[in-house]
């Protein structure tokens, strides 16, 4: 039996749930390094994440009733959202084994512009000027935010660029997918369905994990990382509900703008970590493209969700 969605409750309650998902992002890109610095590989870290994904999969199920849509309809939206982020990240790990970190990050920061056109093409949403100018803001911020000066070394090759791109794709139509199949089932079923294919991938992100050097297990290890992967694990939830919400064209950008500029406070708060020249000119627009999109006014122009809706998944 496939639950209909409650409809999305007056008021702004998309900007809440995107503050929180900025505040646990950013709290979560303060630390996330931390792992691999004791000796946790990345790919053993996506392997905790997954795991941390379950506790608030189950308890924001429970809260919610209990009901979980088993549709065709359902688990195919809930499975696509959950794959395209978890897929994305796999074609990351070999990505950055092939390029350069350097350049790799600054593409896949331009996801958000594949949400935007999706949404704006297929659900029809709109924006006032404000919101087309922090949207703009925030598609230059990001670059800038991920991109690091070169280490010296040479690109060869082109793999890497493709990988970057498709890892951008991904997470633009995940976000997409994230926000049209909220019109179709409860964000609380979207986030268990993630949390299913989060899963899945644990066996490819185990058997890509590099077993030349020794791995920490102790508390500093998967303890340390679950700790701080939990943060990621919530926002994650937080941010389906933003999308419940609100539109993907302002919660997209403003949640990847957010998260990093969050980071870059709590970093020199708490770590002493004081941002380059160019993150600082990130810093401000991220700073001027948040602020921009959190005080555009709702208008009228919702989702036509029976229009919008693209060809039958």
């Amino acid at each position: 039996m496939t639950a209909t969605p409650a409809p999305a409750p007056a008021g702004r309650a998309w900007l809440f749930h995107a503050l929180v998902t900025v505040v646990l992002w950013g709290i979560w890109g303060a630390f996330s390094d931390q792992s691999s610095k004791h000796g946790f590989p990345d790919t053993l870290v996506y392997c905790v994440w997954a795991l941390t994904m379950i506790p608030p999969a189950f308890i924001a199920l429970r809260m919610s009733g209990g009901k979980l849509e088993t549709s065709p309809r359902a688990i195919a939206y809930g499975m696509a959202v959950g794959l395209l982020g978890a897929g994305g990240q796999m074609v990351l790990f070999y990505a950055v084994t092939r390029g350069p970190a350097y350049l790799i990050f600054p593409i896949i920061s331009l996801s958000p512009l594949v949400t935007i056109v999706m949404s704006y093409a297929l659900l029809r949403e709109r924006t006032g000027k404000l919101g087309l100018l922090g949207i703009a803001l925030a598609l230059i911020a990001l670059p800038i935010f991920n991109y690091a000066p070169a280490d010296g070394s040479t690109t060869t090759g082109s793999t890497w660029f493709v990988l970057a791109l498709i890892v951008m794709l991904c997470w633009g139509v995940q976000a997409y997918f994230m926000k049209s199949a909220n019109n179709h089932m409860s964000a609380e079923g979207i986030f268990f369905y993630m949390m299913i294919a989060g899963l899945l991938l644990v066996p490819v992100a185990w058997f890509l994990t590099d077993r030349s050097h020794p791995v920490n297990w102790g508390w500093d290890g998967p303890a340390l990382a679950a700790g701080i992967q939990v943060l990621n694990a919530i926002g994650a939830l937080t941010l389906v509900f933003a999308f419940r919400y609100g539109k993907a064209i302002i919660v997209a950008p403003l949640s990847n703008a957010g998260a990093p500029l969050a980071t870059a406070i709590i970093s020199l708060i708490a770590l002493g970590v004081m941002p380059d020249t160019l993150k600082i000119v990130g810093l401000a627009l991220a700073l001027a493209a948040s602020v921009l999109l959190a005080i555009e006014p709702d208008t009228a122009d919702e989702t036509a969700e029976a229009a919008a809706e693209p060809a039958a998944i």
